[in-house]
């Protein structure tokens, strides 16, 4: 905690206040302003880059998402109000939009939107309200600052959740991510594990039916229809999406993991700023692409998921999310420069495996980043070690 007030303090606090209350205004002052203790002279390093701007970068970067997030999710929903015949979106929102004199026209960017935005913004807000209520209370018992960290996971967490989420399991799991996998460890810097897909995790383990299967996607009343990662396995169920419509994202699913195309941008992004790993995505990719491949060589009349080629599995699920903001998070990825590869490789492999041998598990993204969260330390333990051998044994070569 700092000796003196801050700039958001020092408009609140006055007198004798700041002893008691100085640990949550000092949070709150280093949330919101640049820190002021910066290195001036040397020997420190010294970058323009600091934990703000890093996460300002990722924000920006998960824009293109949180688009899609807005127009798939009001999307899916018009459609299926006009296969129904209905005019409005049910419950609350149907009437909001009716008040607006906004209708369900599913050719209409601007009803879209606004449809979506209305599943979309009160799972975000109660993320927001739940997770950050632990992020202060943690920072306040520390004396520790506030971690922008939290804008990322709290974005990341709503966009990997289905739309018609009950929103106080939305709070459960966003707790349980920052208090279990992030703040237990340590807070920033010292979780081992993604907290935004520790509480997914969790939430899918603890509630599978608001989680999973075919209703949740769209919610409309008495309508249901399965993710395309789901038709692949059944052979009742044919294909309903093409390539395009996948890529683009216009397919069921979590709110803002369906667009490719806009994590494509996102990965621009985040690899000119140098923010995310390239290394780690490509990894990834060609981990899935070579797995598939095999699987693809070798075949099996009983399991159609053997014949998914690499560019199908890149575009359905949450392949594409997951590969490019959730396998790159500077804190539970690998950090050596060949683990970060070896890291994304595992992860790639690990997808395609869950996805192809166990199709009653359509989606393996989730499990894969988690796993390979787990061994990102053994692997740079291993290119550390090995980069101190050789070290070491150039070192005795010149003696």
């Amino acid at each position: 905690m700092s000796e003196e007030p801050g700039k958001f303090a020092a408009r609140f606090v006055q007198g004798g206040k700041w002893e008691k209350l100085g640990p949550l205004y000092d949070a709150v002052d280093t949330f919101l302003y640049t820190p002021g203790t910066v290195t001036r002279s040397a020997p420190h390093v010294r970058d323009a880059l600091d934990m703000k701007r890093m996460m300002v970068t990722v924000i920006v970067a998960l824009i293109p998402t949180v688009i899609m997030a807005f127009y798939n999710t009001g999307l899916q929903i018009n459609l299926a109000l006009q296969q129904q015949s209905a005019e409005y979106a049910p419950g609350w929102r149907g009437a909001l939009l009716n008040f607006m004199g906004v209708g369900s026209d599913p050719a209409s960017v601007l009803d879209n939107m606004l449809l979506g935005a209305l599943y979309f913004l009160p799972v975000y807000i109660f993320t927001l309200l739940a997770g950050g209520f632990w992020e202060v209370l943690f920072a306040i018992v520390r004396q520790q600052t506030i971690s922008e960290g939290f804008l990322v996971t709290s974005l990341i967490f709503t966009l990997i959740l289905p739309p018609d989420i009950p929103w106080w399991q939305v709070m459960m799991g966003i707790s349980f991510g920052v208090v279990i996998g992030k703040e237990i460890f340590g807070g920033v810097g010292m979780n081992i594990l993604n907290p935004a897909l520790v509480g997914r995790c969790f939430l899918f383990f603890s509630y599978p039916k608001d989680m999973s299967g075919n209703a949740i996607w769209v919610p409309v009343d008495g309508y249901s229809r399965a993710t395309p990662l789901a038709e692949l396995p059944d052979p009742e169920l044919a294909l309903s999406v093409s390539w395009q419509d996948a890529f683009y994202g216009f397919i069921p699913g979590s709110m803002g993991e369906t667009s490719t195309l806009a994590c494509l941008i996102g990965a621009l992004i985040l690899i000119v700023s140098r923010v995310g790993s390239w290394r780690i995505m490509a990894g990834v990719v060609l981990g899935m692409a070579g797995l598939s491949l095999l699987f693809n060589y070798a075949g099996s009349p009983a399991n159609p998921m053997f014949q998914v080629t690499p560019q199908w599995h890149l575009v359905l699920g949450g392949f594409a999310f997951g590969t490019v903001y959730v396998a790159t998070d500077p804190v539970s990825a690998a950090h050596s420069l060949p683990g970060q590869f070896v890291y994304g490789l595992l992860i790639g492999v690990l997808t395609v495996l869950v996805r192809v041998i166990n199709p009653g598990f359509p989606e393996g993204i989730m499990l894969a980043i988690l796993f390979g969260n787990v061994f990102a330390p053994t692997i740079d333990r291993l290119f550390i070690s090995r980069h101190i051998r050789r070290r070491q044994r150039r070192i005795d070569a010149q003696r």
